[in-house]
């Protein structure tokens, strides 16, 4: 009897440790499968199996806690994933908006620089380079014909002061030649009434 009294009690012992075990393990059950990652709650239900042999025998309560929690992450995050894609959607057609605004105010901008640089003259579309040197030409083309105009005129002006002093010396020239002829008429006019009266 005395060494069966040794064995009841560590039957005993067996008996009521794994009882207060798994009182403890309800406890820290309901704490663990109920909050943290899917990686710890599979860490936790591996801790907390009873090995038989090489196998680890798992509760059946457990099992369904950790696959209702699963599924329920994964319902979050297909519902997250769902929202990205409608995120990722909606950002597409902003960049494609705004794309499009970009080459809309490009192409505004183009052409507002066309309308700075183009104007109508005559009804003719012109750009103002073009314009700009147009007139410096035209104003070096009047310049050149006010050159040319001026030098004729100058030298239209020479000629005419000379052919008037020129005329000037051939009038008093004339003159000088007609009174010399007047004068010699009187004379000859004398003398041939003298001659006529010398005559008689």
């Amino acid at each position: 009897m005395k060494s069966a009294l040794p064995l009841i009690l560590i039957l005993i012992s067996l008996l009521t440790i794994p009882s207060f075990t798994f009182g403890q393990e309800i406890s820290e059950d309901q704490g663990s499968l109920k909050s943290g990652t899917i990686d710890s709650q599979f860490e936790y239900i591996y801790s907390v199996s009873n090995n038989f042999q090489e196998y680890k025998v798992v509760k059946q309560t457990n099992l369904d806690q950790l696959k209702s929690n699963i599924l329920d992450s994964m319902r979050t995050m297909r519902s997250e994933v769902g929202d990205l894609k409608i995120l990722i959607v909606n950002e597409k057609d902003s960049i494609k908006n705004l794309k499009s605004n970009l080459v809309t105010a490009e192409t505004e901008k183009q052409e507002a620089i066309a309308q700075k640089d183009n104007f109508s003259f005559l009804g003719i579309g012109i750009d103002k380079a073009v314009y700009s040197s147009m007139m410096w030409i035209l104003v070096a083309v009047l310049a050149g014909a006010l050159a040319i105009f001026s030098f004729q005129y100058f030298s239209s002006f020479k000629k005419i002061r000379k052919a008037r002093k020129d005329l000037a010396e051939v009038q008093e020239e004339f003159d000088n030649h007609r009174k010399n002829m007047l004068d010699r008429e009187r004379k000859l006019k004398r003398e041939l009434v003298d001659a006529q009266l010398g005559r008689k």
